[in-house]
């Protein structure tokens, strides 16, 4: 590998880094933006494995954050649609979604239905910390299934 490449993976692995990178990543990965955050937890985990806990948390935090905005932005488009018609809208196509409520967005974590879901969420005006809670345990139980897959699969130690 090229050695800034190098160089840029081990600062990024640095405690004082690492776990705000991940934060970042996962924020911006549960927007609807096309990215996923598991290579960063990953690559974090790698290098530091006694930072398990710590990543998986932090992950779960700004990827449940993150899916709290997109919340906000289907709450927010669903009201300026509301106002620009002149009326209360109904999606009679997503009666399925009404029927599990904020339960539903334990689904957050699937890909690329899991983002998308929580904006719907938001626009189907679920209640917030439901929704958010509900999003935090999909999260969470992503993160740690995905990362503790990924070190069984290459349980092997990134040499220096």
């Amino acid at each position: 590998m090229p050695d800034w490449f190098n160089h840029l993976m081990q600062l990024l692995a640095l405690p004082e880094y690492g776990l705000s990178t991940v934060f970042v990543v996962a924020f911006v990965s549960a927007t609807l933006l096309p990215m996923g955050s598991e290579p960063a937890v990953f690559g974090l985990i790698k290098l530091n494995p006694e930072l398990f806990w710590p990543a998986i948390v932090v992950a779960t935090a700004g990827n449940t954050l993150g899916g709290a905005v997109s919340w906000a932005m289907g709450l927010g488009t669903h009201k300026a649609v509301d106002k620009a018609r002149g009326g209360a809208t109904e999606l009679r196509a997503l009666a399925w979604l009404e029927r599990f409520g904020p339960k539903a967005c334990l689904l957050s974590w699937l890909p690329v239905v899991g983002d998308p879901l929580c904006a719907v969420a938001g626009w189907m005006k679920f209640p917030f910390w439901p929704c958010i809670a509900y999003m935090a345990i999909g999260k969470f139980a992503r993160y740690l299934t995905m990362t503790a897959a990924l070190l069984w699969f290459f349980p092997g130690s990134i040499a220096p």
